[in-house]
């Protein structure tokens, strides 16, 4: 499913031709218009990952290269493609050219230090739920709100939900979409588990099923976060702060789950408005269009 989004933002986004994305993933013309066509598998839907052959024993070789480069000059290096040559001419490696990429990159990155900018270029998000006691019908129980926040204007959306599930996580994406009147460029996330299957190492991620739909319908690149690391999102964390500080103290009561959503929305004090509108209007011409008709997911979710 993570391949549908990567070919259609190639060509969607990307504006590459589908003739070269083709070639580049291995794929068919026509498996590449399907794909144009659909933001997720119509019909059959494979059941287990595609297989991809596995760098085995050639890991060692690569990595004996990329440390030796640590002593050589910048502009002396191997490059991924270097490696493959040398892969195949000295140790007969039958692999692409894409897995030795992935691998080389990932193993780069590594370990590298990374820094939050300071700056948020306009249309750009970053999404985290919280939590929150709240009274529904007379019972305390706890509330999960989804929050979304455009750092380059300081925009936000928030919504809560009886719990933190991937039907809320979908929803909460379309409500969030449908408030901001277009779709952000890239999504910043921390690791959960409804968006990441797996860990890979360094910057790369296995994502769920229901994540790759999402990002494939809409057309949004997305960044995950270091473990551990609350600073590399740390606009969206301090939106989650404030929003139970501000709207949940003291213990807000309500009749149902409908209102406790119905009660949900904007966040921006009015105070701050008019400078949020104007700072807004960057991000509003770097968002891109929501698509037409539902995630099919999501549908079932709202």
């Amino acid at each position: 499913m993570e391949l549908y989004g990567r070919v259609r933002r190639a060509v969607l986004v990307d504006g590459r031709s589908q003739r070269a994305v083709a070639v580049e993933f291995g794929i068919s013309r026509d498996s590449v218009r399907k794909m144009l066509r659909y933001s997720v598998p119509p019909g059959y839907q494979r059941e287990q990952p595609a297989k991809r052959p596995r760098l085995g024993p050639w890991v060692g070789v690569i990595d004996a290269i990329l440390e030796d480069d640590r002593q050589r000059p910048a502009k002396q290096r191997h490059t991924a493609k270097r490696i493959l040559d040398r892969l195949r001419e000295e140790h007969g490696f039958k692999g692409g050219y894409t897995i030795v990429k992935d691998y080389v990159r990932a193993a780069t990155l590594r370990g590298r230090e990374m820094f939050v900018p300071l700056t948020h270029p306009a249309g750009e998000a970053q999404v985290d739920f919280g939590e929150a006691l709240v009274v529904i019908a007379g019972v305390e129980r706890k509330a999960h709100y989804l929050v979304m926040d455009l750092p380059h204007s300081d925009d936000c959306f928030v919504i809560a939900f009886p719990a933190e599930t991937t039907e809320a996580f979908l929803e909460g994406h379309v409500r969030a979409f449908a408030y901001f009147g277009g779709v952000p460029t890239r999504i910043l996330y921390d690791n959960t588990k409804i968006a990441v299957a797996k860990m890979l190492g360094g910057t790369e991620r296995q994502r769920t099923r229901a994540f790759s739909e999402l990002q494939s319908h809409y057309l949004f690149a997305d960044k995950f976060g270091r473990p551990a690391k609350g600073n590399d999102k740390g606009k969206v964390e301090g939106l989650v702060g404030y929003a139970r500080r501000n709207f949940m103290v003291p213990i807000p009561r309500f009749p149902s789950v409908g209102s406790v959503q119905r009660a949900s929305g904007a966040t921006v004090p009015q105070a701050a408005r008019a400078a949020v509108a104007r700072a807004h209007r960057d991000d509003r011409r770097t968002l891109r269009a929501r698509p037409c008709g539902f995630l099919t997911a999501a549908r079932r979710a709202v």
